[in-house]
C-alpha cells in the first residue's frame, strides 16, 4: 500500500517541460543526446513526424517537423533553453515551458540529475 502512495502522491515543485520543433530528426536526436550529456534535461523525448501549419512573415507555411519534450528543473530552465538554442537553426524557435506534476520518485530523479551533477 505504501508504494501505492509514493507513486501517486503529489510531488514537490519543481519540474518542467520545455517543448521546441526542429525541421529534421537528426537535429531533434542531436539535441536530446546534447542536453542529457550535459545534464541541462535529465530525458529528451523526440516525436514525430509531426506536420506543422503555422503563420510566418505573411505567409501560411506548411512544414514537417520533430519535437523534443525535455524534462528538466526549475533551476535548469534557463540553461536549458539557452542549450536549445544555440542548436537550433530557426529565427524563432517555438520554446514552450510547462511546470508538471509528477511522482515524487521521478521528480527526485530529474533534480538529481540536472541539480545534483
Amino acid at each position: 500500500m505504501s508504494s501505492v502512495r509514493s507513486v501517486v502522491a503529489p510531488s514537490l515543485p519543481g519540474i518542467v517541460e520545455i517543448r521546441t520543433t526542429f525541421p529534421s530528426r537528426g537535429a531533434a536526436e542531436a539535441c536530446a543526446a546534447r542536453l542529457v550529456h550535459e545534464r541541462l534535461a535529465a530525458c529528451v523525448q523526440v516525436d514525430g513526424p509531426l506536420h506543422s501549419t503555422y503563420a510566418w512573415n505573411g505567409a501560411i507555411e506548411s512544414v514537417q517537423e520533430w519535437r523534443c519534450t525535455c524534462k528538466t528543473t526549475s533551476a535548469g530552465e534557463v540553461a536549458c533553453l539557452r542549450g536549445i538554442a544555440a542548436l537550433h537553426d530557426y529565427e524563432t524557435p517555438e520554446l514552450l515551458v510547462t511546470p508538471v506534476s509528477a511522482s515524487p520518485a521521478y521528480a527526485a530523479w530529474v533534480r538529481g540529475y540536472v541539480d545534483g551533477g
